[in-house]
Protein backbone atom coordinates (compact mmCIF):
# COMPACT_ATOMS: atom_id res chain seq x y z
CA UNK A 1 0.00 0.00 0.00
CA UNK A 2 2.49 2.18 0.84
CA UNK A 3 4.34 2.03 -3.08
CA UNK A 4 0.68 3.45 -4.38
CA UNK A 5 1.08 7.40 -2.97
CA UNK A 6 4.26 7.32 -4.22
CA UNK A 7 3.94 5.60 -7.70
CA UNK A 8 0.89 7.88 -8.17
CA UNK A 9 3.04 11.26 -7.35
CA UNK A 10 5.76 10.19 -9.77
CA UNK A 11 3.04 9.39 -12.34
CA UNK A 12 1.47 13.22 -12.18
CA UNK A 13 5.50 14.79 -12.11
CA UNK A 14 5.79 12.97 -14.75
CA UNK A 15 3.22 13.93 -17.11
CA UNK A 16 3.33 17.65 -15.78
CA UNK A 17 7.18 17.42 -16.55
CA UNK A 18 6.01 15.63 -20.23
CA UNK A 19 3.74 18.84 -20.46
CA UNK A 20 5.96 21.51 -20.37
CA UNK A 21 8.87 20.05 -22.29
CA UNK A 22 5.96 19.78 -24.93
CA UNK A 23 4.85 23.48 -24.45
CA UNK A 24 8.51 24.78 -23.87
CA UNK A 25 9.35 22.80 -27.43
CA UNK A 26 5.91 24.13 -28.80
CA UNK A 27 6.87 27.57 -28.15
CA UNK A 28 10.17 27.41 -29.26
CA UNK A 29 9.62 25.55 -32.71
CA UNK A 30 5.97 25.99 -33.86
CA UNK A 31 4.45 29.37 -32.08
CA UNK A 32 5.52 32.11 -34.40
CA UNK A 33 4.41 30.45 -37.13
CA UNK A 34 0.96 30.00 -36.07
CA UNK A 35 1.06 33.46 -35.30
CA UNK A 36 1.78 34.39 -38.57
CA UNK A 37 -0.57 31.63 -39.83
CA UNK A 38 -3.64 33.73 -37.99
CA UNK A 39 -2.56 36.99 -39.10
CA UNK A 40 -2.63 36.38 -42.69
CA UNK A 41 -5.73 34.34 -42.09
CA UNK A 42 -7.07 37.48 -40.92
CA UNK A 43 -5.90 39.76 -43.45
CA UNK A 44 -7.60 37.15 -45.98
CA UNK A 45 -11.08 37.65 -44.38
CA UNK A 46 -10.72 41.33 -44.09
CA UNK A 47 -9.23 41.71 -47.88
CA UNK A 48 -12.78 39.29 -48.67
CA UNK A 49 -14.72 41.66 -46.19
CA UNK A 50 -13.54 44.21 -48.43
CA UNK A 51 -14.48 43.01 -52.18
CA UNK A 52 -17.38 42.23 -50.69
CA UNK A 53 -18.39 44.95 -48.88
CA UNK A 54 -16.43 47.50 -50.63
CA UNK A 55 -19.62 49.72 -51.31
CA UNK A 56 -20.21 50.35 -47.43
CA UNK A 57 -17.03 52.68 -47.86
CA UNK A 58 -17.17 53.83 -51.39
CA UNK A 59 -15.03 50.56 -52.75
CA UNK A 60 -17.27 49.50 -55.53
CA UNK A 61 -15.69 46.20 -56.36
CA UNK A 62 -18.69 43.33 -56.67
CA UNK A 63 -22.11 43.74 -58.11
CA UNK A 64 -24.25 44.29 -54.93
CA UNK A 65 -26.23 40.49 -55.68
CA UNK A 66 -23.11 38.71 -55.04
CA UNK A 67 -22.58 40.93 -51.25
CA UNK A 68 -26.10 40.34 -50.31
CA UNK A 69 -26.00 36.13 -51.54
CA UNK A 70 -22.91 35.96 -49.07
CA UNK A 71 -24.43 38.30 -46.61
CA UNK A 72 -25.13 35.37 -43.89
CA UNK A 73 -21.68 34.08 -43.77
CA UNK A 74 -19.90 36.99 -43.37
CA UNK A 75 -22.10 38.74 -40.24
CA UNK A 76 -20.27 37.64 -37.54
CA UNK A 77 -16.81 38.94 -39.09
CA UNK A 78 -18.52 42.89 -40.05
CA UNK A 79 -17.82 44.19 -36.62
CA UNK A 80 -14.24 42.90 -36.25
CA UNK A 81 -13.37 44.33 -40.23
CA UNK A 82 -15.18 47.50 -39.64
CA UNK A 83 -12.80 47.96 -36.30
CA UNK A 84 -9.71 47.13 -38.31
CA UNK A 85 -10.46 49.16 -40.89
CA UNK A 86 -10.95 52.38 -39.32
CA UNK A 87 -7.89 51.61 -36.09
CA UNK A 88 -5.54 53.97 -36.40
CA UNK A 89 -2.27 52.60 -37.33
CA UNK A 90 1.07 53.95 -36.06
CA UNK A 91 4.61 53.83 -37.97
CA UNK A 92 5.63 50.87 -35.42
CA UNK A 93 2.11 48.84 -36.66
CA UNK A 94 3.52 49.14 -40.19
CA UNK A 95 6.84 47.75 -39.12
CA UNK A 96 5.87 45.07 -37.25
CA UNK A 97 3.28 44.23 -40.03
CA UNK A 98 6.24 44.18 -42.43
CA UNK A 99 8.58 42.01 -40.06
CA UNK A 100 5.96 39.98 -39.56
Amino acid sequence: MSKTPWLSRWKARWRQIKMWVGGFLYGMLFYETEIYFRRQRADLEHLFALILFGDMFGVPVLPPVYSLRLLPYVVPTINLWKRRLYRERDLLDLVADLEG
